[in-house]
């Protein structure tokens, strides 16, 4: 974590105004994490940002779960973003990835993967170093994904640097419960 204390403290539900309230009750039942009780100090913000995040994370985004959550891993291990690398840990998991490949995540495109996952990794570190994917990438991913795929990985790419901007930024600590991947300690 980049920050020890928040920059802005999550709301609890006694601090809501009606707008807050409204703008996080996509998020009910159950525990609304900090993310989005940080971000309901912008309730206008928070529904747009749910709004794109929703299509990142749903079914119209064509990447299968697994191969969006190595784009996702990857992007916020990057970033070095200790929320989004923890948040999407156990949504990895969920989705079929071994607690094998979430290590070998952090160890980029040459760490013994398949060729479609490697050009995923590979893609996804050209758009965090140069923000493009260069023809060799780009041809690489063509040979495993649709182009709508490949537009997918952009979009998901671009979706999780700015996820990991903001809980960097505003300094999100962890939810209740949860524990820090060592690798992302000390940022």
């Amino acid at each position: 974590m980049r920050l020890s204390q928040p920059r802005f403290a999550p709301l609890g539900d006694t601090e809501l105004t009606p707008e807050q309230a409204e703008a996080l009750e996509p998020m009910r039942p159950g525990p609304v994490l900090n993310i989005f009780r940080t971000l309901a100090r912008a309730p206008k913000a928070l529904t747009r940002f749910n709004a794109w995040g929703g299509y990142v994370l749903s079914r119209r985004n064509d990447l299968p779960a697994r191969e969006r959550e190595i784009v996702i891993l990857r992007t916020g291990y990057l970033c070095k973003s200790g929320y989004e690398f923890t948040q999407h840990t156990r949504i990895g998991l969920q989705a079929g990835l071994t607690d094998d490949e979430i290590g070998r995540i952090k160890a980029g495109p040459d760490a013994g993967w398949s060729a479609a996952d490697a050009a995923l990794i590979r893609a996804t570190d050209e758009l965090h170093n140069d923000q493009f994917i260069g023809e060799a990438t780009w041809a690489e991913l063509g040979a495993h994904f649709t182009d709508k795929q490949r537009m997918d990985v952009v979009f998901t790419t671009g979706q999780y640097t700015q996820v990991s901007m903001i809980l960097n930024t505003f300094g999100v600590q962890l939810d209740a419960g949860q524990t820090l991947d060592p690798d992302l300690k000390g940022f």
